[in-house]
């Protein structure tokens, strides 16, 4: 465990004052802290009476003593607060304080990159710093704004978020359609207007394939025709180039300036959340290089989304704008509150879907959800999707992404087909995602791996290639799953229309009819855009430029679920009499809507690959507006999910943390072994264990112990001989606080005893002592080594641990960090304990 983060403002203290707290007289374990406020510095440390005579067994008295000492060289530190337990065999107390003092070690506390978050001491202080400031604020009017700032600083700072995240949305939105858009041709009147927008001027009633008059295309441009054999060439030929200039431009940046701008970003913001620090993922470069890589990638045609990066962007501005409100940005657990919010406002914008956004946060991205942060989330996203709702990148009067109307309600026996689309979805995602990870477990470890831009050229080459000469692989991903989405109508001239029937009146109902040889020309390219994108997705999700995932999820659903709803709906023209049929479908009418099918197909499909369930069904209904179908998408996704368990246990993020070797416990596993924590400890039984003691180790007998082993952090015991735990202390906090000592103190050397113990003052004279007390926890989290690893992994879960020591009979064995708990799990489920990576 580490220390409460302290920075040095520069005052002089030049009296400590160290209070007395009375303790059951039968505690089983005395525990002090420093803790300092804004008037004092109040140090309190217990004395504990160590009696070594004879078995050198150390007797903790539950009392705390009043003494006085100057502090020499002492600069007073802000805003770090903290709280301690105290646990006694007679009952709990609390010791806090508000902290302002004596910190002569900069940087303490503070965290590593790569290394995991002690929860239990960050939300303690935060605690703490709340109740100070409660009680602070009856003294003036300043220290009553002060607190009223303190209340609402987490609303302010999930309102910016939002405001932020919505205008970031609607700027890639707004990009990504104009330089899509470019690679068909351009508007000469304004070169900055799409074509949707270049033909709004237009006084023309119908267009050629989307294209009026004042919007040229490439082959235009150059004086040809806009049909025929040169013009298709043309256009192939800018597609092809403007494809890869885009991914070329998307893949430098990342590579130059910003490489953890590459990917989704959610398995990464998965572990982020879970209490990891991954330095520079979620900050300003990485923000400016995703949000201009997310315009050029999705831009370039590649079978990837922006709907995944968004969570992302969104958690970039969390951190970024955490940090105006010390009470977060100094404070790494209250700071996964704002970052749970801003995932929620991601989502929001990425789909117009400000409640699926909040409930995707809790159930797929969030490690520690408290009821407030679902709050501030609900609020955030709803800001988010408001000022995205503002700008209107859409240009038009729905903020969803694929705004439906179906007039029919869903027939009984159609769950028969739904249920089917969730086991398709679930074999199709599982398919993906074994696919894609073998993919990326190749890249990492042969030589693809060094050359990320040539690998996003390739594959641009070839998804652009293969992609043009079908209307359906050519057209932009979200214009293919609206058109999926839509029912045929009167006004549709696309050749998934070509029915049999003649429409006489606008409002007359759909007719049942025959399909025409458009609809299963149609079918035959939707099949080979299926197995196109699969597999392009397959080889595109993971390279190195920013990808999301959902939009082609979507897509592979969409276009297998319309060729099912087409069957369906076939199969009902055929055999009206059949009794399944015929007391649902009145005679003459078509009752089946393939429109639905598609949208129930694309559930299914992002369901078995990302493993939700409530928050996809919530985003479906949002994205298209369409709440009575609600029963259908439930029943594709838990079919979907099912399935995809069944024949793989990782969703596609899961599947991505585990292969970069994040420390990721997810907290929806169970742990179904019987081993023990002695087990599991390290060192094994029988094997040294590197201690440091509380008062028989110089300075250069600490330095060889850094020197000569890696671990982050070593118990105190009172003596190598009795290994009776004293507390804890980390590596990081003895590598800066013994050359801060050499600095700042008087006679300091090598001989020098380093003085851990709370009891009493160092003894006088030479050599020098070293008090390093100040950076002991005394309260470390400990088991037994008879705890069954089961409570021992539920410990590290719920409460966030970093690591746990292990006793028997009070005496030190050894210490579970979470590295160790991650490579038990492995093991005993027969994976490679050695692929978890970092600390």
């Amino acid at each position: 465990m580490e220390r409460f983060p302290l920075k040095s403002s520069g005052s002089k203290m030049n009296t400590t004052y160290q209070s007395v707290y009375k303790m059951g007289t039968n505690s089983s374990n005395g525990r002090g802290v420093h803790s300092t406020s804004e008037d004092d510095m109040v140090d309190i440390t217990p004395v504990a009476a160590l009696q070594q005579a004879g078995d050198s067994t150390p007797t903790h008295h539950g009392t705390f003593q009043l003494y006085e000492h100057s502090g020499r060289n002492s600069a007073a530190s802000a805003n770090s607060y903290i709280a301690q337990y105290f646990s006694s065999s007679t009952g709990d107390a609390i010791i806090f304080s508000g902290m302002q003092g004596d910190d002569d070690i900069p940087g303490i506390g503070q965290y590593d990159d790569f290394h995991t978050i002690d929860w239990q001491r960050d939300i303690a202080r935060d605690r703490m710093r709340h109740r100070y400031i409660i009680k602070k604020r009856q003294d003036s009017i300043w220290d009553l704004i002060k607190g009223a700032h303190d209340a609402w600083s987490g609303w302010v700072c999930v309102l910016l978020v939002g405001v932020c995240t919505g205008v970031v949305a609607g700027v890639i939105d707004i990009g990504a359609s104009w330089m899509t858009d470019l690679k068909f041709g351009i508007c000469p009147q304004a070169f900055w207007f799409n074509r949707e927008q270049c033909c709004w001027s237009s006084n023309e009633t119908t267009f050629d394939h989307g294209n009026c008059s004042q919007w040229l295309t490439w082959p235009q441009v150059f004086g040809e025709k806009r049909d025929g054999p040169g013009a298709y060439i043309i256009s192939y030929l800018f597609y092809i180039v403007w494809a890869l200039i885009f991914a070329a431009l998307s893949a430098s940046l990342v590579r130059m300036f910003a490489p953890y701008a590459c990917g989704s970003g959610i398995p990464e913001i998965k572990t982020i959340l879970s209490g990891f620090i991954i330095r520079g993922y979620l900050g300003k470069w990485t923000l400016i290089i995703k949000v201009v890589g997310l315009i050029l990638s999705v831009s370039s045609g590649l079978s990837l989304g922006k709907e995944g990066p968004m969570v992302h962007i969104a958690s970039c501005l969390g951190n970024i704008l955490s940090y105006l409100f010390p009470k977060y940005g100094r404070n790494e657990a209250k700071k996964r509150e704002i970052l749970s919010a801003a995932a929620a406002a991601g989502v929001s914008v990425a789909f117009g879907a400000p409640i699926g956004g909040v409930l995707f946060s809790l159930e797929e991205v969030s490690y520690y959800f408290p009821l407030k942060t679902l709050w501030r989330s609900f609020f955030c996203a709803l800001i988010a999707a408001f000022i995205l709702r503002s700008i209107n990148p859409f240009g038009n009067e729905h903020s969803v992404l694929f705004y439906v109307e179906y007039n029919k309600p869903w027939i009984f026996f159609e769950l028969i087909p739904f249920v089917g689309l969730g086991i398709i979805g679930g074999c199709i995602a599982t398919i993906f995602i074994k696919g894609n990870i073998y993919w990326c477990r190749y890249r990492k470890y042969s030589k693809l791996g060094q050359y990320p831009v040539t690998e996003v050229l390739v594959v641009t080459l070839v998804t652009a290639i293969i992609a043009y000469p079908n209307p359906y692989t050519r057209m932009n991903t979200s214009q293919l799953i609206y058109l999926l989405f839509n029912q045929c109508g009167i006004s549709n001239s696309d050749p998934l229309c070509d029915y049999n029937r003649n429409f006489t009146d606008v409002n007359m109902a759909i007719e049942r009819a025959t399909a025409g040889p458009g609809v299963y020309r149609a079918m035959w390219l939707l099949f080979l855009a299926l197995v196109l994108k699969l597999v392009m997705t397959i080889f595109t999700f993971g390279i190195k430029v920013p990808c999301g995932l959902f939009i082609p999820s979507l897509a592979l659903g969409a276009i297998a679920g319309r060729i099912v709803g087409i069957g369906v709906e076939q199969l009902v023209n055929r055999y009206p009499k059949i009794w399944l049929f015929s007391g649902e479908c009145p005679t003459g009418e078509d009752c089946i809507t393939p429109g639905l099918y598609a949208m129930v197909g694309a559930a299914a499909v992002l369901g078995g690959v990302t493993r939700m369930t409530v928050s996809l069904v919530v985003i479906m209904f949002e994205l298209t507006g369409v709440v009575r179908f609600i029963v259908p998408l439930m029943a594709a996704a838990m079919a979907s999910k099912w399935v995809g368990d069944a024949l793989g246990r990782q969703g596609i993020y899961d599947a991505h943390i585990a292969l970069n070797g994040y420390p990721f416990l997810d907290s929806k596993d169970e742990f179904q072994h019987t081993s023990l924590a002695a087990d599991v400890m390290q060192p094994k039984r029988n094997e040294t264990l590197a201690v440091i003691t509380q008062d028989s180790m110089t300075v250069d007998d600490v330095e060889t112990l850094l020197k000569d082993t890696e671990h982050n952090g070593y118990p105190v015991v009172v003596s190598k001989e009795s290994q009776y735990l004293v507390g804890f202390v980390l590596r990081r906090d003895l590598n800066l606080a013994i050359p801060n000592a050499r600095r700042t103190m008087d006679g300091i050397t090598g001989q020098s005893i380093v003085y851990f113990a709370g009891a009493s003052s160092p003894p006088p004279g030479p050599p020098t002592h070293l008090p390093l007390n100040r950076i002991l926890d005394m309260a470390p989290i400990t088991v037994t080594d008879q705890t069954p690893m089961e409570t021992v992994v539920d410990m590290f879960r719920k409460l966030g641990l970093r690591q746990t020591l292990v006793t028997h009979n009070g005496r030190l064995l050894g210490v579970i960090t979470k590295k160790d708990v991650l490579r038990h799990v492995k093991q005993m489920d027969n994976e490679d304990p050695n692929s978890v990576l970092f600390n």
